[in-house]
């Protein structure tokens, strides 16, 4: 395919607020393309700037009018698609104000998927894995028009709590305000 014409496909799912794909989303982008020419105009979006690959699996549109803060959570979101994602531990308690140190650039997850670390360009995202039941994972997060949902305060305690690290960093009189 044509850059100019990959470049108009990219604009128009820009247009509709979507940036970021993992790497199965590309057929859909490109559709009339064989696996292996898709692959190549990819490989030449990417070369020429017009596509990143923050980490393995995920393109963004580099020239995206939507970039900005919430670009982390968005790569987040499609690292584990289909899983049960939220915003837990150490950035959901600075938030609130139960930790002191704001976590820059590092984004804490709890996940229903695998656990594991990832370095982007945006930031580093660590994903922890939970093995609570759905309707629990459900009551423990709250919508704020973010990509991804963020545990509620007493949720993102028992989660750092769970996992056993930074406990000595939580103020314990921010966390028992409600």
């Amino acid at each position: 395919m044509k850059q100019s014409e990959a470049i108009k496909r990219l604009a128009m799912f820009d247009q509709a607020g979507r940036y970021v794909f993992a790497a199965r989303d590309m057929a859909k982008v490109f559709p009339e393309d064989t696996a292996r020419s898709r692959d190549a105009t990819l490989k030449r979006l990417v070369d020429g700037g017009i596509l990143e690959r923050p980490t393995k699996g995920v393109y963004l549109y580099a020239l995206s009018r939507n970039k900005g803060q919430d670009t982390l959570e968005l790569i987040a979101k499609t690292l584990r698609r289909g899983e049960y994602n939220y915003v837990s531990l150490e950035s959901a308690l600075s938030e609130y104000g139960v930790i002191s140190q704001i976590p820059v650039g590092h984004l804490t997850v709890m996940t229903t998927g695998r656990k594991g670390t990832y370095q982007t360009p945006y930031g580093v995202i660590e994903f922890t894995h939970t093995k609570r039941p759905v309707p629990e994972i459900l009551n423990s997060m709250k919508d704020r028009g973010r990509p991804l949902r963020v545990a509620t305060k007493l949720a993102a305690i028992r989660d750092l709590k769970r996992v056993g690290r930074n406990t000595h960093l939580m103020m314990e009189d921010a966390a028992h305000e409600d």
